[in-house]
């Protein structure tokens, strides 16, 4: 049961939104080859996370990871604060 327990999925991102009660929109920022340009892309990905005590704001680094569904749109909580917004 352990070992199922560690294979979840970690992210790290930045926190764009801290809006919602227990819940923080955080996006991913990545760069993507184009096909047929070959330039580089930035293709962003968004969570909602389960954040339980409020503590995140905007611009916060955070790590985030993956667990059951809490709600219709969140299968992930929140682990740690990496980075706080300056």
């Amino acid at each position: 049961m352990t070992t199922e327990r560690n294979r979840r999925k970690l992210r790290i991102g930045k926190v764009v939104s801290d809006r919602m009660d227990k819940t923080i929109v955080v996006s991913i920022e990545r760069l993507v080859k184009h096909a047929l340009y070959g330039r580089y892309v930035r293709r962003r990905s968004k969570f909602k996370v389960h954040d339980e005590k409020n503590e995140c704001h905007i611009g916060d680094t955070v790590r985030f990871m993956e667990t059951r569904p809490i709600s219709k749109d969140k299968r992930w909580r929140f682990v740690e604060i990496v980075e706080r917004a300056k």
